[in-house]
């Protein structure tokens, strides 16, 4: 039996064509879901995830401004958020955290 090299190497590259975006899916999305900003402010850290994300909505609606992507917003805007973030916790806000 005589195996055919060509064969076997193109096999070989689109094994691997399909397996390398699947095993580095996960590294992309968790560089996605974890971005952290910074509160000038309070000198503090803060990582944005889904609770952020509903606390950020409702301070949108409590202050009358339309909902956007809070990585858009300006710093004025950001700081503005975290000023109000401080004096609501997620207890205050009801934001169950699991």
């Amino acid at each position: 039996m005589k195996i055919n090299l060509p064969r076997f190497c193109n096999a070989a590259v689109l094994g691997a064509a399909l397996i390398i975006p699947v095993a580095l899916t996960p590294i992309s999305l968790s560089a996605e879901t974890a971005k952290t900003y910074h509160d000038k402010q309070h000198n503090d850290d803060h990582q944005w995830n889904s609770h952020e994300d509903r606390a950020y909505r409702m301070y949108a609606k409590e202050n009358h401004r339309k909902y956007s992507n809070f990585s858009k917003l300006n710093d004025n805007d950001q700081q503005a958020y975290w000023g109000w973030r401080h004096d609501h916790s997620d207890a205050l806000l009801k934001i169950n955290i699991r």
